[in-house]
C-alpha cells in the first residue's frame, strides 16, 4: 500500500512484562492489546491492565483485541458483552478487533462465520466502539461474505514481505517474529494505514466523547437534514477512495459530522443517529454531491 504506514505491535500475556518506555523509544507508534478471550469472568488477559496503563503513559496509541471461540452469533454476542465489561471506561485510539482463527469456527463455512463476526461487531458498535476483524489471508479469501468487507475494517495477518490481499485493509500484521527493544520475546509486527486516532476522536468512539468539531465552518448540514442525491458516489468510509456504489434519491444526514469532505447518510429519517451505526448508515457521500 502506498499510504503512510504507522508502526505497531500486538501483545498479550505471552510477551511477559514489557518495558513500554523502551518500546516507545524503538519507534513503535501503536499497540493492539489482547483484552479478553471467550466469555466469562476468568477469560481476561492477565497483562491487559498493565499493558494498557504503561503503553498509554508513554504515549503509545492503543487498541484491543478479543480472541474468539464463538460458534454461534449468540455466543459472539456473549463475547462482545464480556469484552465490553473489561474495556469500558478506557480510551482506545485504535479499533477493537475480533480475532478469528479457530479451526472449529472455520469449519462452519462462510455464511456462519460471517454471521458470527457480524454479531460481535454490531454488539460492540452498539456500545460505541469502532471495530475491525482480524484474520489471516486464507480466512479472508474463503470465510467471509462481501457484506463483512463492506461494513468493517480488516486487520490482515500475512507474514510476508508483501501483502497480497486484494480488498482494502486498515492494519497489516506482517511478521510474527519481530524483535523490539523492551520485549524479551518475539512479537508480532504491524503496519496501520489509517489515522485511527483521528477517526476515534472526531467521531466520539472507543471511549472518546465528541471533543473535536471537524471543520465546523464547512459542515453546512445537520443531523436529520434532507439531501437530494443524483448518481452520487457512495463510500464505505471517509478514508477510502474506493467507490462502493452510486446512489440517487432522497437521503438524510445521519449525524452531521463532516470530515475528509464527506458526511454519513441514511435512507430514512427515523434512522438518524440510531445505533448500531453499521445497521443504519447507508455510507459516506461527498459534500459536493449533495443538494
Amino acid at each position: 500500500m502506498s499510504l503512510t504506514a504507522y508502526k505497531g505491535i500486538d501483545v498479550s500475556k505471552w510477551q511477559g512484562e514489557i518495558n513500554w518506555s523502551k518500546v516507545k523509544n524503538a519507534g513503535i507508534q501503536f499497540a493492539m492489546l489482547r483484552s479478553t478471550f471467550g466469555w466469562g469472568g476468568t477469560y481476561k488477559d492477565k497483562c491487559f491492565e498493565y499493558n494498557y496503563k504503561h503503553a498509554k503513559e508513554v504515549g503509545i496509541a492503543v487498541g484491543a483485541y478479543h480472541y474468539s471461540y464463538a460458534t454461534t452469533p449468540e455466543e459472539a454476542i456473549k463475547e462482545a458483552d464480556w469484552c465490553y465489561s473489561v474495556i469500558k471506561g478506557k480510551k482506545f485510539e485504535y479499533p477493537i478487533a475480533y480475532d478469528m482463527e479457530e479451526n472449529k469456527i472455520a469449519s462452519l463455512g462462510k455464511e456462519k462465520v460471517s454471521a458470527i463476526a457480524k454479531a460481535f461487531c454490531e454488539r460492540m458498535e452498539s456500545y460505541g466502539y469502532y471495530v475491525c476483524i482480524y484474520a489471516n489471508l486464507y480466512w479472508l479469501n474463503n470465510y467471509f461474505t462481501d457484506e463483512i468487507f463492506q461494513k468493517y475494517d480488516i486487520w490482515l495477518a500475512q507474514w510476508t514481505d508483501k501483502a497480497t490481499f486484494k480488498k482494502p485493509y486498515g492494519i497489516w500484521q506482517k511478521s510474527s517474529k519481530g524483535r523490539v527493544d523492551g520485549i524479551d520475546t518475539n512479537v508480532d509486527l504491524n503496519e496501520s494505514y489509517k489515522n485511527y486516532p483521528s477517526i476515534m476522536k472526531y467521531n466520539g468512539l472507543n471511549g472518546y466523547g465528541k471533543e473535536i468539531s471537524v471543520e465546523p465552518a464547512k459542515r453546512g448540514f445537520n443531523a436529520g437534514q434532507k439531501v437530494v442525491l443524483k448518481n452520487a458516489k457512495l463510500y464505505s468510509s471517509a478514508y477510502t477512495d474506493r467507490v462502493s456504489n452510486y446512489i440517487s434519491g432522497t437521503y438524510y444526514i445521519y449525524d452531521g459530522i463532516y470530515f475528509e469532505g464527506r458526511y454519513r447518510v441514511t435512507n430514512s429519517l427515523k434512522n438518524v443517529e440510531r445505533k448500531p451505526m453499521s445497521k443504519y448508515v447507508t455510507g459516506f457521500v461527498d459534500r459536493y454531491d449533495m443538494r
